[in-house]
């Protein structure tokens, strides 16, 4: 085991994935705007699909993972509780590389700054992951931990299906331009970590990460 003292070897990667995420927050999600959630308290669910990765010489492609996670104020007020699970079907140099990504130890955002505000963490979790990027209609599964379903926004004189999105010109922090929708379905569980809340915030995005300028 590295002394205190000694920072482990970065290695270099980048990722672009669809993110299917949904949180406890209002249509809008405050957070996107002020940086303090609806509900006082920050709850929420994020899947990635792999579209394009490699971590060193580790291809990610095709890698599914979601994480899971509960703060009991605000996500930069620290203390959070996170729960990763990993595809089964994902090698072990795939989880372990996808997991040392999301510590933030190769450094990059999100996950660098990320890091500091988890109090307790669970995973990598080995088990099937069932992604389907849809937009809108997104969904995300682990049987019997996690269902999150995603619905379109309507309006709601006439009813129809409207398409709304939050546009970062200069770059978000999770991602820079989302279809917003809502929760049809948005349940985990986990041992002692339980969430559901259905008809709140939900987004279908792209990410990109890397710790390369």
């Amino acid at each position: 085991m590295p002394a205190a003292t000694e920072s482990p070897k970065k290695v270099a990667y980048r990722v672009k994935a669809d993110s299917v995420e949904a949180c406890n927050c209002q249509h809008g999600c405050n957070c996107q705007f002020t940086g303090v959630p609806n509900e006082g308290k920050c709850e929420f669910i994020i899947g990635y699909a792999v579209k394009d990765g490699r971590f060193g010489d580790v291809s990610l492609n095709g890698v599914r993972a979601v994480v899971a996670a509960k703060y009991p104020k605000a996500i930069h007020e620290g203390n959070g509780h996170v729960v990763l699970f990993i595809d089964e079907k994902a090698s072990d140099p795939q989880v372990e590389a996808f997991a040392t990504i999301l510590s933030g130890k190769m450094g990059g955002m999100p996950w660098e700054a990320l890091a500091g505000t988890i109090g307790r963490f669970e995973g990598p979790i080995r088990k099937p992951v069932e992604i389907i990027v849809a937009g809108e209609r997104s969904r995300v599964r682990v049987p019997g931990a996690i269902d999150l379903q995603l619905t379109p926004l309507c309006d709601p004189i006439s009813g129809k299906e409207k398409e709304v999105h939050i546009v970062y010109p200069k770059g978000g922090f999770f991602w820079d331009d989302a279809a917003v929708a809502t929760t049809k379905t948005m349940r985990a569980e986990h041992g002692d970590f339980r969430l559901e809340w259905p008809n709140k915030f939900a987004s279908a995005a792209e990410v990109n990460w890397t710790n390369q300028a």
